[in-house]
């Protein structure tokens, strides 16, 4: 297991290696580490049986905010560590995983599915 200090510095890596124009919408996006999802959190994902959940996008996608849309505390992206190295086992795999999981709670942030997030293969 990854100290957690190791594992949020692969986070800060994915999110930096994302392009510089993506990296200008996310603002009021806090993006947080945490070792196991919460009961809560796995009621906010609506998480069927059988499956994990890796990281969790909490707010209103940019496809969706008006101009009324001000004074909101950040959305939250929450990066779970416990679940990503129980299934991934090797440092590269646990990079590749996290990138991954980044990736796709940042397409929910701009407002894709878990459908459309699936087909671009993540």
């Amino acid at each position: 297991m990854l100290s957690s200090e190791d594992f949020e510095a692969l986070v800060v890596e994915a999110v930096a290696s994302m392009p510089e124009q993506i990296l200008g919408y996310l603002r009021n996006v806090a993006i947080t580490v945490e070792l196991w999802p919460t009961p809560a959190h796995l009621a906010r994902s609506r998480v069927g049986p059988g499956y994990t959940l890796f990281g969790l996008y909490e707010g209103i996608p940019l496809i969706r905010r008006d101009s009324g849309y001000n004074l909101v505390p950040p959305d939250r992206i929450t990066i779970f560590q416990g679940p990503i190295e129980q299934v991934f086992r090797t440092p590269d795999a646990i990079r590749e995983q996290v990138r991954k999981t980044v990736l796709h709670e940042i397409a929910h942030h701009f407002g894709f599915d878990e459908r459309e997030i699936r087909d671009l293969g993540y």
